[in-house]
């Protein structure tokens, strides 16, 4: 497992790597525009070559690029599907010169319409941006289910696959805050191996390809997205524990989102409590597994 954080680009993306080396990450993730405004970025040749140099001269080893929560790919209005596959291609187009694993989307909101014909219309914009651009992958990344968010479960996502026509460049970013918002138990080893049995049966274990831990505000069920610091939410040091140590989740980046004790993102010393947990989920697994197996 990649374990990595959410880091700002600015300055250029190989200041993200810089930012994320200081916090002993292995993944880093970034928004390649301006979360508050529609234009794209689009990286001159200099700066995807800083990038890569700054890339293979450190220890981080995965770059997720997360497409900006404006774009609604499920909007009823024209312009805002323009606008967001003008901007999800641009973002992919990114990805693959920078070399990211790939770019994480929030599939969009049916708002208070019909989820079926919500769910149709951003399968045609993601369709149209992966034919409109090549080499990265796309990650849909689940919900917590507040209003009419897509992907709230298993079966949207899969859904949301199957109208952009399944392509082979197409996986999923599971998120565990959103998980257990939306009612997904995966706080213990047995929950979260349940968990995964069920979204390999609807969506298929091979579309797994990237993670995001945030502990959570809100308790199971609430549909509410809440990031809390790890284990200073409903997950807790053993949720996250589970979560880290999750067999099917190894050689994922694993990307932290949390507020940070000042607000101003995941620390050092939470990515390092991180690998603690995740190194004594592993031992305690393997306790499991001699004890069943006497």
């Amino acid at each position: 497992m990649l374990i990595g954080a959410h880091v700002s680009p600015a300055g250029g993306p190989a200041k993200a790597v810089e930012r994320g080396e200081a916090l002993g990450a292995q993944a880093i993730q970034i928004f390649n525009q301006n979360p508050r405004a529609w234009k794209p970025t689009v990286y001159s040749g200099e700066q995807v070559a800083a990038f890569r140099e700054a890339l293979a001269a450190s220890p981080v080893d995965a770059l997720l690029i997360h497409a900006v929560y404006l774009l609604n790919a499920a909007s009823e209005d024209a312009e805002i599907r323009a606008k967001t596959l003008a901007s999800l291609v641009a973002s992919l187009r990114a990805g693959a010169a920078l070399g990211a694993h790939a770019v994480v989307l929030h599939p969009g909101s049916a708002k208070t319409g019909d989820v079926g014909a919500a769910i149709e219309r951003a399968g045609v914009v993601i369709a149209e941006a992966l034919a409109e651009s090549e080499g990265c992958a796309l990650h849909l990344e689940n919900t917590a289910g507040a209003g009419g968010t897509l992907g709230r479960s298993f079966g949207e996502l899969a859904a949301l696959i199957d109208a952009a026509g399944a392509d082979a460049r197409l996986g999923v970013c599971l998120d565990s805050c959103h998980l257990l918002a939306s009612g997904v138990e995966i706080r213990t080893p047995r929950a979260l191996t349940a968990a995964l049995d069920a979204f390999d049966a609807e969506v298929g274990i091979g579309r797994l390809g990237s993670l995001h831990l945030n502990d959570s505000q809100t308790p199971l069920g609430s549909n509410r997205d809440r990031h809390a610091n790890i284990g200073e939410g409903e997950l807790g040091l053993a949720g996250c524990r589970a979560f880290l140590s999750e067999p099917r989740f190894d050689a994922l980046p694993c990307v932290l989102e949390t507020p940070g004790p000042d607000r101003s993102g995941p620390t050092r010393e939470e990515l390092a409590l991180c690998a603690e947990l995740r190194a004594d989920g592993l031992r305690r697994r393997r306790r499991a597994r001699s004890r069943a197996a006497k």
